[in-house]
């Protein structure tokens, strides 16, 4: 869909004609974003965090108005949107656009993968800061990452004990992105392709006996009243959503208020992290309580032991051949995402 079919489905049109602007003296930017206001999940409250210290730090001179749920884009319009200038900020579900964004999606290729929310983060701003190819990808459609937002560590919620790999043989696992796929059948179950908003449902019906996924995210989507097994399987965190700007509005910006766009994406990782942190440990004390969900240890080395998979490697060499086409030294960034180095 180009974009002047995208302004016409989904309003944009209104929004571009209420001056969504990006010169460098505008006093109030444009965050356009598919989370709805008042969710009350990590990504939630601290994108409002970082709009208000974004006012604090400006000393009012400059403030971002926050367009929520879709209202101005759609989750996979974002992009677009903001590449063509309807507004300032955003955020990017980057595995949704492996063609567009295909560096910028190597972690998704590297499940499961050694590093927890926050390095994995760091690890994209260490990317972006030293090969310039992760933000010339993004520059290719007038996008700049000032930030990142990697998703919760994640292990499987199930609705049945899993304490082995033997345990996996014949379950349906559902399956999503890159990886997974291959995983899953390296373990012995079945992948099952199934949308986030129809997992409850699939778990309550037995149409799938496990998702991969985080505690705050399983308490999030409730996943967790019909499905009462936690395994802590460390599949590492996965890499979630890019905090971008319209190029063009972040270039436009005067020196002072670049420092400050460049500096609270950082400390937002950090504070983001953070919030995360405290509602995983919050889920996990209600499932001792009246949620009732048992808590299973998985071996590592089981989970390990699986890597070398043909089919898991495949995935793993899809990436490593994109990279390398680009210019970018595959090997360097991959020692990274495998077990046994240092992260």
């Amino acid at each position: 869909m180009n974009y002047a079919n995208i302004l016409r489905s989904t309003g944009l049109a209104f929004a571009a004609a209420a001056g969504l602007a990006c010169a460098a003296n505008a006093e109030t930017y444009k965050w356009i974003t598919f989370k709805p206001q008042g969710a009350g999940d990590a990504q939630a409250i601290t994108t409002q965090w970082l709009v208000d210290e974004f006012e604090a730090r400006t000393g009012g001179k400059h403030k971002i108005e926050v367009f929520w749920g879709g209202s101005v884009a759609k989750t996979r319009e974002i992009p677009e949107a903001l590449g063509a200038g309807v507004g300032d900020f955003g955020d990017i579900i980057t595995p949704y656009f492996p063609d567009m964004l295909p560096l910028n999606n190597a972690v998704g290729f590297f499940i499961p993968q050694p590093m927890n929310t926050l390095q994995v983060g760091q690890f994209m701003e260490e990317l972006h800061a030293t090969y310039p190819e992760f933000k010339q990808e993004l520059a290719n459609n007038n996008l700049h990452a000032f930030g990142f937002r990697p998703l919760e560590d994640y292990g499987m919620l199930c609705t049945k004990p899993v304490r082995t790999v033997a345990d996996m043989k014949g379950l349906r696992i559902r399956s999503y992105g890159f990886a997974y796929p291959k995983l899953i059948e390296a373990l012995g179950a079945t992948p099952v392709s199934i949308a986030t908003s129809e997992a409850y449902e699939a778990l309550q019906r037995s149409i799938i006996d496990c998702t991969p996924i985080g505690p705050a995210l399983a308490r999030g989507w409730k996943y967790d009243e019909v499905a009462k097994y936690y395994i802590e399987i460390p599949l590492g965190a996965s890499f979630g959503h890019l905090l971008a700007m319209n190029l063009d509005s972040y270039n436009g910006m005067d020196d002072e208020t670049k420092a400050v766009v460049d500096q609270l994406g950082k400390d937002y990782l950090v504070e983001y992290a953070r919030v995360l942190d405290e509602d995983a440990a919050r889920v996990r004390e209600l499932w001792k309580g009246d949620l009732n969900v048992e808590v299973i240890d998985f071996p590592e080395d089981q989970l390990l032991g699986v890597i070398g998979d043909a089919g898991i490697q495949s995935v793993r060499q899809e990436w490593i051949d994109r990279a390398n086409a680009a210019g970018v030294p595959a090997d360097e960034i991959v020692q990274r995402l495998t077990f046994g180095n240092p992260s």
